[in-house]
């Protein structure tokens, strides 16, 4: 079992500083600083670039670079859940679509992150190559 910690330390109402084990960013609403639903987005996508990294990596396939952009919607309704999300991976250089869309699909089925948000939410996956 992997045991987590994030510290959030908080001054002034709701501007603080999140500390993980190896940085910290800043918390808050005003320019520069996280809001929660930033950092959720945010671990969704390296969540799910991290597991798409496993599966190429397995599956012996270049690329020359990669930006993933992940958009949502909020709910009106108190919890506030997320309504929609979409991501879209965009993969320059491959050395093998077919195998890069393959490990997409895969991210998808083994990120915990995607799985944890599919729960309230119904998210698309969308891959490009550029």
């Amino acid at each position: 079992m992997s045991v987590l910690r994030v510290d959030l330390k908080f001054k002034d109402g709701f501007k603080g500083q999140m500390v993980a084990k190896n940085t910290q960013v800043a918390v808050g609403i005003e320019e520069g600083e996280l809001r929660p639903y930033d950092m959720m987005l945010g671990a969704l996508a390296s969540c799910l670039y991290s597991t798409f990294l496993d599966v190429i990596e397995k599956k012996k396939i270049t690329f020359d670079e990669a930006n993933v952009t992940v958009t949502g919607e909020k709910r009106e309704q108190i919890p506030a859940t997320l309504k929609w999300v979409k991501v879209v991976i965009e993969v320059k250089g491959a050395s093998e679509e077919k195998g890069v869309l393959r490990a997409a699909e895969l991210s998808k089925k083994y990120c915990s992150v995607y799985e944890t948000i599919s729960k309230v939410a119904e998210i698309e996956l969308e891959t490009r190559f550029i």
